[in-house]
């Protein structure tokens, strides 16, 4: 059986950051055997990754009540949580073990218990004798005081950090000989033309996203989609631009769709104004470069607005916002608004206005670093070739 680069960790292309990520890994590395580890297949072949890279369903517990009651009697009785993951990913241990095996949730680290899951499959895979990578990842400074956390990240044969904060966080807790910095592979994604929705005007159109999830970071209920709608008003009114609501993930649970279209509402019948529909990772990018500026909050719809020359403002909860902004603008002030921090209901308009009087600026910047930029997210791909050759000896 041909041994295969495993990417693990994917948690479905109806998010398409995560879709992004592996689209672009599948792009830098072509030449090399790949099989994807999901956790919706269908949502993978519908997307943009049937055709890049073999796809296998990972085995779901909660789903089959015999294995779930077994696998919880003996983790508990034998103190044994790695069981777990060698049912989840069962068709990739043992006799099929792959020499390497990329984790590519880059935030899995960011949340509770989606880092237990990211650790588990971590030892997982390294007791049974392979080798592993964090792929361009996101960590919290904070995370880094917890010595599991240390002890994990020292476990990867190398780790590559998408942007400064991490990397500096990594080094500060001493985990150096395994790190190399590369931006998110998101960066390398290519568009995919499509036809542009009715009513957008390209260049004269001001893309908006807005996620459930930053909802929840915010310290005044309902703060935040009253900035937005202010801010949708706010273009109408003082500009001849058009207002293009785009989704980025559009899982059942977290789906931006719902919270745009509480946006969109009272604003049916205004041509001015687009809900736009679905779509791949690719042709969501192709759409969001053809926008004047864009404000979100989902970090790869702005990376695919950055990487398009786009001036971006991004409403942002975490490090990842603030390190990818520092790292191209040298810092995050202006070119991120933490929803945090907002208390006013026309504090979006300021920092929106702020974004357009610097809009020339902006775009030359863009202009000036984002091919190298771009390029050195494929180079990681390098770093992968080199691994592989040495693993799957």
């Amino acid at each position: 059986m041909e041994k295969k680069l495993v990417m693990y960790l994917h948690g479905g292309s109806g998010n398409h950051g995560c879709e992004a990520i592996v689209n672009s890994t599948c792009h830098m590395l072509e030449e090399l055997p790949k099989l994807l580890v999901t956790n919706s297949e269908k949502e993978d072949r519908y997307y943009s990754l049937a055709d890049m890279c073999e796809i296998l369903q990972e085995r779901k517990i909660d789903e089959h009540f015999l294995a779930h009651v077994w696998y919880y009697g003996w983790r508990a009785l034998f103190h044994d949580p790695e069981s777990f993951m060698r049912y989840r990913f069962k068709e990739v241990l043992g006799k099929n073990l792959a020499p390497l095996y990329l984790s590519v949730g880059g935030d899995m680290y960011c949340y509770e218990i989606s880092k237990k899951e990211a650790m588990l499959a971590n030892r997982t895979f390294r007791k049974a004798g392979a080798e592993t990578v964090l792929w361009g990842c996101s960590l919290e400074p904070e995370l880094l005081k917890e010595p599991e956390v240390v002890e994990d990240m020292k476990r990867y044969t190398l780790i590559t950090p998408r942007e400064s904060i991490t990397m500096q966080a990594l080094s500060d807790a001493g985990i150096t000989t395994n790190v190399k910095y590369y931006p998110d592979p998101a960066f390398y994604l290519k568009p995919e033309k499509t036809p542009l929705p009715e009513n957008f005007r390209e260049g004269k159109t001001i893309g908006i996203n807005i996620s459930p999830m930053i909802l929840q970071y915010e310290k005044e209920s309902g703060i935040a989609l009253q900035n937005y709608r202010r801010l949708i008003e706010h273009i109408l009114q003082t500009s001849d631009d058009s207002v293009a609501l785009i989704p980025h993930v559009v899982w059942k649970n977290n789906d931006d769709r719902a919270t745009l279209a509480e946006l969109y509402r009272g604003y049916e019948e205004n041509r001015r104004v687009i809900l736009l529909p679905d779509g791949n990772c690719r042709q969501l990018k192709y759409i969001i470069s053809g926008c004047r500026a864009f404000i979100g909050a989902r970090t790869h719809a702005t990376i695919a607005a950055y990487s398009s020359l786009v001036p971006t403002l991004v409403v942002g909860y975490s490090v990842k916002a603030l390190g990818i902004a520092r790292d191209l603008f040298g810092s995050e002030e202006n070119y991120v608004l933490p929803v945090q921090t907002l208390r006013e209901p026309d504090a979006l308009i300021g920092a929106y206005e702020w974004l357009m009087r610097e809009e020339e600026p902006i775009r030359a910047r863009l202009r000036e670093i984002m091919p190298e930029y771009c390029a050195k997210a494929a180079q990681a791909g390098d770093e992968i070739r080199k691994l592989w050759k040495r693993a799957a000896k």
